[in-house]
């Protein structure tokens, strides 16, 4: 079987061709091309702003044409990780896997996040069969990397007054809110020194960890790549004299760091000590994460003397801030049960050139004081540590609204059909809605989508049967607003 004949045929049809079309963040010009060439072929209204997000909309069906106007969202760009280095998102096709009741990506995320979106959207503005009053379609860009679109949406983008989210990651679960959240970025500058030729120099690998979203899964104790990095060096710091030549790990602001590595070294005479320190920690971790990160890998492997390392106080100095750095849940919420309320994800550490490296963290919180005070921590951490810190803009949350009208609308239309009363609930992670509520304050929205699985990371997959209650649910939603006035 393969995606060609999985249903809704329509919605997985789009799904694929989507998919064909490379869409790292910040570079969504193949796909925003794909969008104005589908709406050309279909005969859709379209119109786009200056940082490039497409709206579309489709007039109602004959006597619907006095119901309030709904706005499909969904954003066009992908978390870009994969298990081959070498491969290339800005021009290879994503390749889909049916793995019994479930669609995954051939060793790469699987774009359904946000793909599935755009493809339920686009499959309404196509059904001809379809009951509905005013329909808009919105596709965003740059959501996973800096909510650039949404910031940035241009006037007159939205006409309508109900807004559904199509990025949501739970079957039988609609979303009123979300946290909002904030980059905090640590830049250390370091003096280059001729490395120690009386050292003898190690490549040190972790590799293989779960990863995930630093929102949606950051309470489920997954492995922090860069935390496990700076646990082993600081380890061997308080024992002996370490040269650091060479550290890198993460990729993804709103992503668990997978892997992360580092090329250090010792002083000749201790170099057999390091290999006992090496053997000792494997087995703690291993012992602390069973069960869990079952595909943890490590490796200590000899290596040639490099040419220049980074001075020694600033080794010591990132190696302590790093191993310091808060990371994972900071609070939960007190008024939805099991949301987690306050978080921060020590997300990648990258050398960069003339002396630098950069240390990029992220915050989010449905607290809005609560986000900048977790924020703030690691700001004083890191600038005890030396280095220089800076916030990015952020973004807002969305603040639940229990008297919602669309809320009750979805809730009431995935009861219908499926015998199931939705869970009503909200997400520790960013939504665009925040953004949209700021430029639009008299939007009412809902959030939803079917099952995905370890988003942001190669095992991103999306359960086949939760997709045709995800394409119910919003067709019988369409048809309810329908029958307003």
């Amino acid at each position: 079987m393969t995606i060609k004949d999985l249903k809704p045929a329509l919605v997985f049809s789009i799904f694929d061709k989507i998919n064909q079309v490379p869409r790292p963040s910040k570079k969504e010009d193949k796909i925003r091309k794909f969008l104005l060439d589908f709406a050309a072929e279909h005969g859709i209204a379209v119109r786009t702003d200056a940082v490039g997000n497409v709206a579309m909309s489709k007039p109602a069906t004959p006597g619907k044409e006095n119901a309030p106007a709904v706005i499909m969202q969904a954003h066009m760009d992908m978390v870009c990780e994969s298990n081959d280095k070498n491969f290339d998102f800005e021009n290879s096709p994503i390749k889909t896997i049916v793995d019994g009741d479930w669609l995954r990506a051939d060793g790469t995320t699987l774009g359904a996040d946000n793909g599935i979106g755009m493809a339920a959207a686009l499959a309404v503005l196509v059904d001809k069969d379809l009951v509905h009053g005013p329909v808009e379609a919105l596709f965003t860009v740059d959501e996973e990397t800096g909510l650039t679109g949404a910031n940035n949406l241009g006037d007159g983008m939205l006409n309508g007054s109900i807004l559904l989210n199509l990025d949501s990651e739970d079957d039988a679960e609609i979303f009123i809110g979300c946290a909002g959240g904030v980059d905090t970025t640590c830049t250390f500058k370091y003096k280059r020194s001729f490395a120690p030729t009386d050292f003898h120099y190690f490549r040190f690998e972790i590799s293989g960890g779960l990863g995930g979203h630093s929102g949606g899964d950051i309470h489920l104790g997954r492995a922090n790549a860069n935390k496990l990095l700076a646990r082993f060096l600081y380890a061997v710091s308080l024992e002996h004299e370490i040269s650091l030549a060479e550290i890198d790990g993460g990729n993804l602001r709103n992503a668990i760091p997978r892997a992360a590595h580092a090329v250090f070294g010792v002083h000749t005479s201790r170099k057999e000590d390091i290999r006992v320190a090496f053997n000792k920690y494997v087995a703690d971790i291993e012992n602390e994460y069973s069960g869990l990160e079952t595909g943890l890998k490590f490796e200590l492997e000899s290596t040639d003397k490099p040419e220049y390392t980074v001075d020694s106080e600033t080794t010591i100095s990132l190696v302590e801030a790093l191993y310091s750095a808060p990371h994972g849940v900071v609070s939960m919420s007190r008024d939805i049960e099991g949301l987690v309320e306050t978080s921060t994800n020590l997300a990648s550490v990258k050398m960069l050139g003339e002396n630098q490296i950069l240390v990029t963290t992220s915050q989010r919180s449905s607290v809005e004081s609560r986000k900048w005070d977790i924020a703030r921590q690691v700001e004083a951490l890191f600038c005890l540590a030396g280095a220089e810190v800076s916030h990015g803009d952020g973004y807002p949350g969305w603040q639940p609204n229990m008297n919602s009208q669309i809320m009750h609308i979805a809730s009431d239309a995935y009861e219908e059909l499926y015998g199931v009363k939705p869970a009503i609930k909200a997400i520790h992670a960013g939504l665009e809605c925040g953004l949209f509520l700021q430029k639009y304050p008299g939007l009412d929205m809902v959030s939803f989508g079917p099952t995905l699985r370890d988003v942001h990371s190669p095992s991103e997959r999306m359960y086949i049967p939760a997709v045709e209650r995800f394409w119910g649910q919003l067709t019988r939603i369409l048809e309810k607003v329908a029958e307003l006035k």
